[in-house]
């Protein structure tokens, strides 16, 4: 069986935000056993697990991928979105657009 659904995220700010009770609400009641398989369909936007119990690690991963992807570079030629776009497009394609997570009940 497989079940698909749309959900829309609010528009965010630049960075690494959470969007875990959103989904989880969206969804409502899934299967105990099988594997769910997130999509996002935005070009400049990308999916990654990480941990939440510490809002440190997503400031983290904002300074890393800031210095790995900077802003205003002069190579940088795709710049009419303003200069935050291209980088975006890199950093969404270092994370990617899907996560998967498989869920077996125990016990069965």
């Amino acid at each position: 069986m497989a079940i698909q659904v749309e959900i829309q995220i609010s528009e965010k700010s630049r960075g690494f935000h959470i969007i875990t009770d959103q989904v989880v609400r969206e969804l409502g009641d899934l299967p105990s056993v099988g594997i769910l398989n997130l999509f996002i369909k935005h070009t400049s936007a990308g999916l990654t697990i990480n941990e939440n119990a510490d809002p440190s690690v997503r400031v983290d991963f904002e300074s890393i991928f800031n210095q790995l992807v900077p802003e205003n570079e002069p190579f940088h030629t795709h710049v009419l979105e303003g200069a935050d776009d291209m980088p975006a497009h890199v950093k969404a394609s270092i994370v990617g657009t899907s996560v998967s997570k498989f869920q077996l009940q125990v016990g069965i």
